[in-house]
């Protein structure tokens, strides 16, 4: 019931958003509506993999990998490895889901890079574990805590063991970005492990955030346990493929599927590929559990990158204190590259000025004013304006 309220809500928003043209059907529904990751990547022509890493708490995450370019020979010197680290509610597709021109995933592939793309645990591509099932009320209890101390250790081990590399650069989009500056600031080990971060519309502090995602920092825990279960928040399912595939392929309803979809992020309609529309939305949101959004409830309330609140006697049992332990950005050692949008409005601009003073090895930073949060990962003039920079930062770290 709560997607009905959400989706009814949300149809409104854009409503009174959309312009007033006519419309205008696309007669043929785009195929990647109904691909994978790996599927979408083949059409392209590019070489894709499949790989199933296991966390020490047993979830089953998929990683993908586009191993070389179309152009770019597969010769017999180990390529830099490259991992991209999606946000919340995403998934790993948000780095294929554009033409390949603008799409960083394939644009790292062509520029002579390993390329292997996450998905956290709970999202559409990473709903298993080796001995719980996604109908279990224990599957979903975990946070971006167990993404940043499980998820990402699992991984990058993987990646480094099956590649033969002992550094791979690490490339994070808002949550992404989160949960690196925990692992690696709490972590040395792992944190030895990456060559450089490239942090984009980074989020430790939402402290001035004004996303319509933070309203629920408003509600009452109990509340939002109460209105959105105790298992998935936003996964993708068969309302958002109806929207996608019935009146995303129209326009201006293509515009009012953004609106519906991409609000909860922000997004400028100008600087994306309004075509893919449909796309985007079968893909992402990608879910998460309802302990996140809690948890992404509780950093508002807070304004502190802090460890999951359980309550005083919940925090005694997990962290033998009354209170969760803060988290110190100080003590992240890892080179950063970090580029912020001046309209983003979860990744805000006073929390990146915060962010900036707390980073000790902050190697590069760029601000691109006209930017808003999805613009990191579908931006048309992300080439231009992003990846150039990052690639030309890999090359120099060789």
């Amino acid at each position: 019931m709560e997607w009905l309220a959400l989706c009814i809500c949300f149809l409104l928003c854009g409503l009174s958003q959309s312009k007033p043209h006519a419309f205008k059907d696309r007669n043929c529904i785009d195929p990647e509506v109904n691909m994978n990751i790996s599927e979408i990547i083949r059409r392209w022509g590019y070489p894709a993999e499949e790989h199933e890493v296991v966390t020490e708490d047993g979830y089953i995450l998929s990683v993908n990998r586009i191993p070389h370019g179309i152009h770019s020979k597969n010769g017999d010197d180990p390529r830099p490895v490259v991992f991209l680290q999606h946000g919340l509610l995403a998934a790993g597709s948000n780095w294929v889901t554009n033409l390949p021109n603008t799409s960083l995933g394939f644009t790292l592939a062509e520029a002579g890079f390993d390329v292997w793309m996450g998905n956290s645990r709970g999202n559409t591509w990473s709903m298993k574990h080796v001995s719980l099932t996604p109908d279990q009320d224990k599957f979903w209890a975990f946070s971006y805590d167990e993404m940043a101390k499980k998820d990402l250790p699992a991984v990058i081990n993987y990646i480094t063991k099956a590649t033969g590399q002992e550094q791979i650069f690490y490339v994070g989009h808002s949550q992404g970005t989160t949960i690196a500056f925990i692992a690696f600031s709490t972590m040395p080990e792992l944190a030895s492990k990456i060559k450089m971060f490239f942090a984009l519309a980074p989020v430790a502090t939402v402290s001035f955030t004004e996303s319509p995602m933070t309203k629920l920092s408003i509600l009452p825990e109990f509340l939002i346990w109460d209105i959105f279960g105790d298992k998935n928040f936003f996964p993708q399912n068969d309302l958002i493929k109806f929207f996608a595939t019935k009146f995303c392929s129209k326009e201006p309803l293509n515009i009012l599927c953004g609106n519906i979809f991409f609000l909860l992020c922000g997004f400028d309609e100008n600087n994306l590929n309004m075509t893919r529309t449909p796309v985007y939305t079968t893909h992402c949101p990608a879910g998460t559990s309802v302990q996140n959004m809690v948890h992404w409830a509780q950093a508002v309330k807070h304004g502190k990158l802090m460890a999951y609140d359980y309550g005083r006697k919940g925090n005694m049992e997990h962290y033998n204190q009354t209170t969760p332990p803060l988290y110190n950005i100080q003590d992240m050692k890892v080179p950063t590259a970090l580029w912020s949008g001046g309209h983003d409005t979860l990744a805000d601009p006073k929390d990146i000025s915060v962010l900036l003073t707390q980073i000790p090895n902050l190697v590069f930073h760029r601000d691109i004013p006209h930017w808003e949060h999805l613009d990191f990962i579908w931006g048309l003039d992300a080439p231009q304006e992003m990846y150039g920079d990052m690639i030309k930062l890999m090359r120099q770290s060789l």
